[in-house]
């Protein structure tokens, strides 16, 4: 062999070498980026305070990770679609991210979910409620992480109905979120033996809800189906107060958080029955985590931004235990630990991305019996994660094997 083509040789060994090397790093970078809401109608519900609980996990985790610090960007996607999905591919080309937290709008997230199929990059669709997520629209590396309309209308619309709530009229969100969440509840209603007389989409963040609970008034139906969320459920359930449909018809908060309550007050939501996968005044282990994120916020966290702490953390036990950010081997992970920590006990994510875990109906306290600042609910039954979610053999996700 010549000189020049031993010289070749060793030139062509050595850039292999650093070609192996640079894409061992990138299977130990780690950036989790936060697409989220930020000011609009659901900024409370996770907002500035899920990226006050991300960092608070990374920090619990240790700041690092595979010998490299975890980075974590953030951006409002302003519930467009579009920019969401733009977003989400330009970190993923761009920044390197190795997974995706957030949503809080159930169109934007099915949008960021055919991203992360794109580019194989884990997103847990936290704060979006469509069921469609974990089915038609779920992916290999999709996690829906917290609840979905499904287990929504199986705690809130059985416990009304079985209640004497025998005929529902809803108002709804005109998006993908709200037709899901609606069509949940119907059928929870319809199939028990009762009968929706009528509905009116709403569209996001309207300003006046005068017109569309006047319309539920004039259906004389027994309930209002509320089928919204964030400032759309507050505005919307504050207009009923206030034309005094409430007093002839029983509010169904189909999707609420605590911020809501908080924002509308006791008076106005007392006696209100909503369904909720976690709360922070449940236990001693819930209790510990809202004492630290009310020193950082003066506020209690709402149960997607405890999921969005639980979520980091399950991620980045994942990424340790595989010793590598690869896709593949991070999900097959996932699906394999169960979750237990102070989200979920016991919890798994099944194969069509759905985190399977316990769901809790709660009633709004009167301002009697609340007791200290923050002390809003009641809990009233506890469901299972199948009998809330359905069985996984019922799942329409083509991942699911039969």
């Amino acid at each position: 062999m010549s000189k020049m083509s031993r010289l070749w040789t060793l030139t062509g060994a050595f850039c292999a070498s650093m070609f192996a090397l640079a894409a061992d790093a990138d299977t130990k970078k780690v950036v989790i980026g936060d697409i989220d809401d930020l000011s609009g109608v659901y900024a409370d519900i996770i907002g500035p305070g899920g990226v006050v609980a991300a960092k608070m996990a990374i920090a619990d985790f240790g700041g690092s990770v595979l010998g490299n610090k975890i980075e974590l960007l953030t951006a409002d996607h302003q519930n467009r679609p579009d920019l969401g999905a733009d977003k989400f591919r330009e970190w993923a080309d761009r920044d390197g991210a190795t997974m995706v937290l957030g949503g809080s709008n159930t169109g934007v997230s099915i949008a960021m979910s055919a991203i992360a199929r794109e580019k194989k990059t884990p997103f847990f669709a936290i704060g979006a409620a469509g069921a469609s997520l974990t089915g038609k629209d779920c992916t290999p590396y999709t996690v829906h992480y917290g609840y979905d309309t499904n287990a929504l209308a199986n705690g809130t619309a059985t416990t009304i109905f079985d209640q004497g709530g025998k005929t529902w009229f809803f108002v709804t969100a005109d998006y993908a979120f709200g037709t899901q969440l609606e069509n949940a509840a119907a059928a929870v209603v319809t199939a028990a033996g009762g009968k929706v007389v009528g509905d009116v989409r709403v569209p996001l963040n309207a300003p006046d809800f005068s017109s569309y609970v006047l319309q539920a008034q004039d259906s004389h139906g027994q309930v209002l189906g509320l089928a919204n969320a964030g400032g759309d459920f507050t505005n919307s359930l504050k207009a009923a107060n206030e034309f005094g449909v409430t007093t002839k018809m029983k509010p169904a908060a189909l999707l609420a958080f605590l911020s809501d309550i908080h924002a509308l007050g006791l008076p106005t939501a007392q006696g209100l029955y909503l369904t909720t996968g976690w709360y922070w005044d449940l236990n001693d282990k819930t209790r510990a985590f809202s004492k630290r994120f009310f020193a950082e916020t003066k506020r209690e966290p709402t149960m997607t931004q405890a999921a969005y702490y639980s979520a980091t953390l399950a991620y980045l036990n994942a990424v340790k235990a595989v010793g590598s950010t690869d896709p593949d081997k991070v999900m097959a992970e996932l699906h394999k630990t169960k979750v237990n920590d102070m989200f979920a006990s016991n919890a798994t994510i099944r194969s069509d991305g759905l985190l399977e875990h316990d769901m809790y109906v709660m009633q709004v306290k009167t301002p009697l019996e609340s007791k200290y600042p923050w002390d809003y609910y009641r809990l009233v039954r506890t469901m299972s994660g199948e009998k809330a979610f359905g069985k996984l053999s019922d799942s329409a996700c083509p991942l699911v094997k039969s």
